[in-house]
C-alpha cells in the first residue's frame, strides 16, 4: 500500500504546484518537509494536478514516494507533516491506496471553482481569492451560456499555448454559475482541463455577462476552435482545485 495525501494550500506566494528549478512552489515545500520528517534524504511525490502559480486548492491529492515506510500512524500522519510546513499548506488528510495507483493515470472527476468579485471596489480580505470585475455582470446570462459547456468537445479554442496534452478533447460534466453577495462562482466539473482551460471559460462567461458575447454563441465558439473568439484569460487569483474524486475511491 502507498501513502495519498490530500493538501489545501494558499497559492499567492508559490510559483505553482509543481516543482522548479527557479522558483519556490508547494510540492517542493512539502518535499521538504517530508525529507525532514523521515530523515531519509529525498522523498518523491507526485501531484494530482498541477495547479498553476497564483492558483488555491483545497483538495489536491497527492502520492507519497518513499524507499522506505514510514512508522508513523495514518491519522497523525498529517498532523506530523504539518510541523514541517509553513501555515498556508497544510496537509487535510492521509489514506492508504493499492501499489499501482497512480494520481496522473487514475480516472477522475475534477471540479474548479472560479470566483470573480462583482462590485466598484474589493475588500481586502478578497483581494487574493477572487478576480474583480466592477462592471455589473448579468449572472441569468451568464448562467444560460454555462449550461453550453456540458458535454464532450474539443477544447482547444479554450486553452493556452504550450500545453503537453495528448488530446484536447476533454468532457466536462457539469457547469453552474451561482452568486452569494457580491461573489459570483463558476463551478466546473470533468475528467481533465486543459492549461488555462476553467480561466478561459470563466473570461467568455465574464465577456457573456458583459454583453459582449450572446449566451447562444458558445457552442458556436466551441466548433470554432479558435482561441480569439473566446473570453480572456482570467487571473489566476480566482481559480481554486475544489474537488476531486477517483474512480473507485
Amino acid at each position: 500500500m502507498k501513502t495519498l495525501l490530500t493538501l489545501s494550500y494558499d497559492g499567492t506566494n508559490y510559483a505553482g504546484w509543481q516543482v522548479q528549478e527557479n522558483a519556490v512552489t508547494v510540492q517542493q515545500i512539502l518535499n521538504e518537509a517530508l525529507a525532514r520528517l523521515f530523515s531519509r534524504g529525498a522523498v518523491r511525490t507526485i501531484g494530482g494536478s498541477r495547479t498553476d502559480a497564483g492558483v488555491h486548492a483545497s483538495d489536491q491529492k497527492c502520492l507519497i514516494l518513499s524507499p522506505e515506510r514510514h512508522n508513523i500512524p495514518l491519522q497523525n500522519l498529517p498532523h506530523a507533516i504539518n510541523a514541517f510546513l509553513p501555515q498556508d499548506i497544510r496537509v487535510m488528510s492521509a489514506e492508504l491506496v493499492v501499489d499501482d495507483f497512480h494520481p496522473l493515470r487514475m480516472p477522475c472527476i475534477k471540479t474548479y471553482a472560479y470566483r470573480v468579485y462583482n462590485a466598484l471596489i474589493v475588500p481586502p480580505k478578497h483581494r487574493l481569492y477572487t478576480a474583480h470585475e466592477r462592471r455589473r455582470l448579468n449572472v441569468g446570462a451568464m448562467q444560460t451560456a454555462a449550461s453550453f459547456f456540458v458535454g464532450k468537445f474539443d477544447f482547444v479554442g479554450f486553452s493556452s499555448a504550450g500545453s503537453s496534452a495528448m488530446t484536447t478533447v476533454r468532457e466536462v460534466y457539469s457547469c453552474n454559475i451561482s452568486k452569494e453577495g457580491e461573489i459570483i462562482t463558476l463551478e466546473i466539473s470533468g475528467n481533465g482541463f486543459l492549461y488555462n482551460m476553467v480561466r478561459i471559460i470563466a473570461g467568455t462567461l465574464v465577456h457573456v455577462g458583459l454583453g459582449k458575447i450572446m449566451p447562444e454563441g458558445i457552442p458556436a465558439i466551441i466548433r470554432s476552435r479558435r482561441r480569439e473568439l473566446a473570453g480572456p484569460t482570467m487571473p489566476a487569483s480566482g481559480l481554486e482545485l475544489f474537488k476531486v474524486v477517483y474512480a473507485g475511491c
